[in-house]
């Protein structure tokens, strides 16, 4: 589904529910003990999360990934919301058994509980990590699963995706013999990897769409290829909200996926001397030159932009393609 952004005022309360949802995440994961029914919370916002989506997905996508880069709540809830979201659009494409998305998104959600505080400051620092801090990261994943159990957690597929999203199966293991939470688990560490590369932190910029899609797709479990090859179908090789460089010079943010992976929508945002435009201007890759050379880091487009003007833009396409 999309639909027209028609004032400032629709894109700003878009906006501020996206902020008020990566807010409250953040308030649970950071305090969860002194959350009441943590299950039901974690389920409304995974409702609400969805949602959001349904309003219209590259629209969704370019708001996460905007607020990826410059997340005011921290790294921790705004990393778990986007693995939210890309492990809800995964499993749409997997044609997951409802339980089993379920399962998958929350644990997206939850995988990280037990470190969300060391998650914000590692995020933030620019020393490396400590012997004790590489600890604490080291076993996470078990502290994190018996941290849910705690809070009452009873979903046992929930709980083993948790504890295994880092851990290797081994290539040669046939699919068959996975059980569920392996296979979700493998599924959650794909897209934690892929959103962990794109966003940035103090001690490194964000990497581009293409490098992070590169690295997932290099890995050498063919397992883990195809849930790469999969999410790179779902947000596409430059999924909405990323910066480009066009091959005339120019360089613009993606606005709608295509049928053609890497061929999105792009709101031209600087012309060839680097000189900003206003307003933008849009080019439909699909139909021809200019043509997508490079992505690029975020932080490489350094201007402000108003990001209403640009997602009309995307918006009054969809409209003249209905």
């Amino acid at each position: 589904m999309s639909f027209i952004l028609k004032s400032e005022d629709e894109y700003e309360d878009l906006l501020g529910l996206w902020s008020d949802l990566e807010a409250g995440l953040a308030m649970i994961l950071s305090h969860p003990n002194k959350v009441q029914e943590f299950e039901a919370r974690i389920r409304q916002y995974d409702r609400w999360m969805q949602n959001l989506i349904q309003y219209d997905t590259d629209v969704a996508l370019y708001l996460l990934f905007q607020l990826a880069a410059h997340s005011p709540v921290g790294y921790s809830a705004s990393h778990a919301l986007v693995c939210a979201v890309l492990s809800h659009l995964v499993a749409e494409e997997f044609h997951l058994p409802q339980a089993e998305r379920d399962s998958l998104v929350h644990a997206a959600l939850t995988m990280n509980i037990a470190m969300t505080e060391l998650q914000d400051q590692l995020a933030n620092q620019r020393e490396q990590p400590t012997p004790d801090q590489k600890a604490a990261v080291r076993d996470h994943e078990t502290r994190s699963a018996d941290l849910l159990r705690h809070l009452g957690i009873k979903d046992e597929v929930w709980l083993q995706t948790v504890r295994q999203h880092h851990h290797q199966q081994a290539p040669d293991m046939p699919q068959y013999s996975l059980t569920v939470a392996q296979r979700l688990a493998q599924m959650l560490g794909v897209v934690d990897r892929y959103a962990a590369m794109i966003s940035p932190r103090q001690s490194r910029a964000g990497r581009s769409a293409t490098e992070s899609a590169q690295d997932i797709l290099n890995n050498d479990n063919m397992r883990s290829r195809l849930v790469g090859q999969t999410l790179l179908h779902v947000v596409g090789l430059f999924p909405p909200g990323t910066f480009v460089q066009l091959d005339d010079g120019s360089q613009g943010v993606v606005l709608r996926r295509s049928r053609q992976d890497n061929r999105p929508d792009v709101a031209i945002l600087l012309n060839d001397n680097g000189q900003l435009l206003r307003p933008p201007s849009l080019n439909v890759c699909a139909n021809g030159s200019p043509a997508i050379s490079a992505a690029l880091p975020a932080a490489r487009v350094q201007e402000h932009l108003n990001h209403h003007l640009i997602l009309q833009l995307g918006t009054q396409q969809q409209a003249i393609v209905r």
